[in-house]
């Protein structure tokens, strides 16, 4: 299982984009702002089951 905090960027089974807003119940329960597909932004509780995948950030510098 992999552990998501608050401000992780999430990809929902329903396709959309979501970042976590607030955790109620860590592995269970969030608060999360939800993209919707017509531009619109949602705040609406979700389940670790709605999430199917987390956003990995990597940084990559532009000079030595």
């Amino acid at each position: 299982m992999i552990n998501i905090s608050e401000c992780d960027k999430v990809k929902l089974k329903s396709g959309e984009l979501a970042k976590i807003s607030e955790v109620l119940k860590k592995d269970k329960d969030y608060i999360a702002e939800i993209f919707k597909k017509d531009g619109h932004v949602e705040i609406d509780q979700i389940s670790y089951d709605d999430i199917a995948s987390v956003f990995v950030e990597i940084e990559k510098p532009l000079a030595m």
